[in-house]
């Protein structure tokens, strides 16, 4: 077996068993820290595909930036144990059903998703008759900071108004409490 087979497999293995212990993990918190080991695994795999830069924003992103802001809301809102929820879930038949009828329609949506992408690339690279063209990350960094500069700054903008928000409501909450 090649190394990056090896690679392959210890990533996978990574995210799909971190991926299993958040949706079974009771404590929030722990659910949290798992679900960044399961963005790592994912960043390892976007490495072996050759994806620098999507790897670097999934840590960045995702493991960083998401994550941490999950972990305030958690710790800030002091989440109880999921059991008492859970249980309260269980009880009522028609939350499953829901559930599984969602789950078939994302299941649909996604094999729709991937097929039409597939058929769109090849058709619009086979229509300009050229192979596709890789970025380095120093492109798309002055690509993205050029062209798209201020979505960047709007969705920083909003993010600190979400902050504000949950720290206003927080502390109200611990004045009435």
């Amino acid at each position: 077996m090649s190394f990056n087979l090896i690679l392959f497999y210890l990533f996978a293995a990574v995210a799909v068993g971190t991926t299993l212990l958040v949706v079974v993990q009771s404590n929030p918190v722990y659910s949290v820290l798992l679900l960044i080991g399961s963005f790592i695994g994912l960043a390892g795999l976007y490495i072996l595909l050759d994806a620098p830069f999507v790897a670097v924003i999934q840590i960045i992103v995702y493991a960083g930036a998401i994550m941490v802001l999950f972990l305030f809301v958690v710790m800030l809102l002091n989440a109880p144990r999921e059991e008492t929820v859970r249980a309260r879930l269980l009880e009522s038949g028609p939350v499953r059903g829901i559930g599984a009828l969602l789950a078939m329609v994302f299941a649909g949506e996604l094999a729709w998703a991937l097929t039409r992408s597939r058929t769109l690339a090849s058709v619009s690279l086979l229509a300009e008759g050229q192979a596709p063209r890789s970025y380095s990350v120093a492109e798309i960094g002055e690509r993205l900071f050029r062209e798209y500069a201020f979505a960047f700054e709007a969705t920083s903008i909003l993010i600190l108004v979400a902050m504000v928000g949950a720290i206003t409501l927080a502390g109200r909450k611990a004045r009435n409490g």
